[in-house]
C-alpha cells in the first residue's frame, strides 16, 4: 500500500485539501449562507454546462467498468465495477438513513426569504440530500481510472501527474454541479468526496491481493 499511495499521492493530496477546505468552511459558515455563497454565480453558458456535465456521473462509470471487463483485465473490470457499486450503495444507505432535506426543501423551511438561483428546466430533488450520490461517482470513477492509470510503468511520471491533476478537476467539477443547480449542501459533496475516495481505497486494498493471479489478468479480448 506504501507504493500505491506514492503512485497516487497527487490525487489523493489534493482529495485531502478538499475536503479540509469545505471543512472549515462548513464550521464556519451557515450551511444556508455557504450554499448562496457557491452556488450565486450564474451565468448561461454555466448554466447549459453543470446541467448536462452533472449526468455523467449517471452512466460514464459504468461504461468505463464495461470497456475494462471487455478491452482490460477482468481484475481492473472487477475492482473498478466493486469501486462503483459499493460507493453507490453506501451513499444510498447513508441517504435513506439520514433523510435530509435537499436545499430547495431547507430554504423554504427555514430560510423563506432567499431566493435560490435555480437552472431552467432541471428537476429539482427534495429529499434524500446527504451525502451527494453523484459527488460520489464522480471521485470514485476518477480515483478507479487515476489508480490504472499511475500503475502502468510505461506511463513517464510527468504524464501520470498531469492525468491526476486532470482527473481531481474533473472529479471537482462535477462534485460543484451539485451545488450549482441546488439540488445539494456543501456537506453533502464533503461526504460524497470521503465516500467516493475512501471506497475506492478499500476496494484496490482488497483487489490488489489478487494482481498475481492467473483470473485477475485474464482478458476477454486478448491479442493472439
Amino acid at each position: 500500500m506504501k507504493r500505491f499511495f506514492k503512485e497516487n499521492a497527487i490525487f489523493i493530496g489534493l482529495s485531502l485539501i478538499l475536503v479540509a477546505v469545505l471543512g472549515l468552511a462548513l464550521l464556519y459558515i451557515p450551511q444556508g449562507e455557504l450554499h448562496l455563497l457557491l452556488c450565486d454565480r450564474h451565468t448561461p453558458a454555466r448554466d447549459i454546462f453543470y446541467r448536462y456535465y452533472t449526468h455523467v456521473a449517471e452512466w460514464f462509470p459504468y461504461v468505463v467498468c464495461v470497456g475494462l471487463l471487455l478491452f482490460s483485465s477482468i481484475g481492473n473490470g472487477v475492482f473498478a465495477s466493486s469501486a462503483m457499486i459499493l460507493s453507490a450503495l453506501s451513499t444510498q444507505v447513508l441517504k435513506h438513513i439520514i433523510n435530509a432535506p435537499r436545499p430547495v426543501t431547507w430554504f423554504e423551511m427555514f430560510m423563506p426569504e432567499a431566493q435560490l438561483p435555480l437552472v431552467e428546466g432541471v428537476k429539482m430533488n427534495h429529499w434524500f440530500s446527504f451525502p451527494s450520490g453523484h459527488t460520489t461517482s464522480f471521485f470514485a470513477l476518477a480515483f478507479v481510472v487515476c489508480i490504472l492509470f499511475t500503475s502502468s510503468p510505461r506511463i513517464p511520471r510527468l504524464a501520470r501527474s498531469l492525468v491526476q491533476i486532470v482527473l481531481f478537476a474533473l472529479a471537482t467539477l462535477g462534485g460543484y454541479s451539485r451545488i450549482y443547480l441546488s439540488q445539494h449542501f456543501a456537506k453533502d459533496v464533503f461526504a460524497g468526496v470521503v465516500v467516493g475516495v475512501g471506497i475506492t481505497v478499500l476496494c484496490y486494498a482488497i483487489f490488489s491481493r489478487f494482481e498475481d493471479k492467473k483470473w485477475y489478468n485474464y482478458r476477454v479480448f486478448a491479442k493472439k
